[in-house]
């Protein structure tokens, strides 16, 4: 692990052997630690950079890259979400961490369902922001779209966000791929998985989101212990992604403290 410093916010950087994976993460602050799972064709700052210097000022954060994404390696083996599920549970033995809280955003939301229905031992509070659990969760339009789904269409903040970090820049192609071919292959989480998730979950989405607010609000009947919150704006809007960013970005639109307050809930218990 080495130490590095961006915007006075110091944090440790390391690699992690996992499941034939090189697995990059990144550690900030101290505290209980909250893991950060990225969506598709995201890298940690892609998705996560607005917020991780707010976030860690109360906890840990680790953040990961997941098989073919960012600083990570790939397999030669198709993206799946189980496997990714898989893949953090080992990383978090790695670590020495026996129970963290899950913020996943987009497809990342995805993963940390399926690291609820999968490994339930190793989490306490989930945070499912603009996930997908069911092919009628966004509009017909989308799976149009991801048919014809090529580098020429794929935002271009996200294509700079891997060219930045990537060990080889010209892996783009395979990540996308990769992302693609996933989504299109998708099928829905059954309802006994879902309805099996115990654990305190917040379910956040943006009521402009590409995931539908009753695509939401169905995830919210199915999983008991589940809070809902519908935030005004796009697809993670609410926590600064990327391509959302506007002249007129403000911090104080973030949905920190809403993440912060259902942390914090009970912690006494």
């Amino acid at each position: 692990m080495k130490t590095e410093t961006t915007d006075s916010l110091s944090f440790k950087s390391g690699y992690s052997e996992v499941n034939g994976l090189k697995m990059y993460y990144e550690i900030y602050g101290q505290g209980k630690p909250l893991i950060l799972v990225h969506g598709g064709g995201s890298t940690i700052q892609t998705n996560f950079e607005k917020v991780i210097p707010l976030l860690a000022k109360n906890r840990q954060l680790i953040a990961v890259e997941l098989q073919a994404h960012g600083r990570t390696s790939d397999r030669n083996a198709d993206l799946t979400f189980e496997q990714d599920a898989d893949d953090l549970a080992v990383f978090l033995k790695n670590i020495k961490i026996d129970k963290a809280d899950f913020l996943g955003f987009s497809n990342g939301g995805t993963t940390v369902l399926q690291i609820a229905i999968r490994h339930l031992e190793i989490v306490d509070k989930i945070i499912l922001a603009s996930a997908l659990a069911k092919r009628n969760g966004v509009p017909d339009w989308f799976w149009d779209f991801m048919k014809q789904a090529s580098l020429d269409n794929m935002p271009e903040q996200l294509q700079l966000g891997y060219k930045k970090v990537a060990t080889n820049p010209d892996d783009l192609k395979i990540m996308h791929d990769r992302d693609a071919k996933r989504m299109l292959n998708f099928k829905d989480i059954p309802d006994e998985q879902i309805k099996s998730v115990s654990v305190p979950t917040l379910i956040i989405n943006g009521d402009k989101d590409v995931i539908t607010p009753e695509h939401a609000i169905e995830l919210h009947r199915q999983i008991a212990n589940s809070e809902l919150a519908i935030i005004p704006g796009g697809h993670g809007e609410y926590i600064g992604e990327i391509t959302t960013l506007t002249p007129n970005f403000k911090e104080s639109e973030l949905v920190v403290p809403l993440i912060e307050k259902f942390l914090n809930k009970n912690i006494i218990d």
